[in-house]
């Protein structure tokens, strides 16, 4: 039975992980990224920057990312970027 080179990815604030594993076919993200030992109970699955689940089958060269929480909701965050870029609207007596 061929083997799967898979790419397993944990990227952090200040540095990324990268665990290169040999899986047997028909494996798992799910297994991959139990078998990386990166993977933390919880965390979201991701190939090519897309949500997976953990039972998606792997293909050879895939790279089963670790998705982190993010630290802002994105629409909120753009919201207080554009409050703060807003002139002051008063008026002069």
């Amino acid at each position: 039975m061929a083997k799967l080179r898979i790419e397993v990815v944990h990227a952090l604030a200040d540095r990324q992980v990268v665990v290169a594993l040999r899986l047997p076919e028909g494996a798992t993200a799910g297994q991959a990224a139990a078998a990386s030992g990166l993977a933390a109970a919880g965390v979201n699955l991701g190939i090519g920057g897309k949500t997976v689940p953990p039972g998606r089958p792997l293909h050879d060269g895939d790279r089963v990312e670790l998705l982190r929480p993010l630290a802002a909701d994105p629409k909120e965050a753009r919201r207080r970027r554009a409050r703060a870029a807003r002139p002051s609207r008063r008026r002069n007596p």
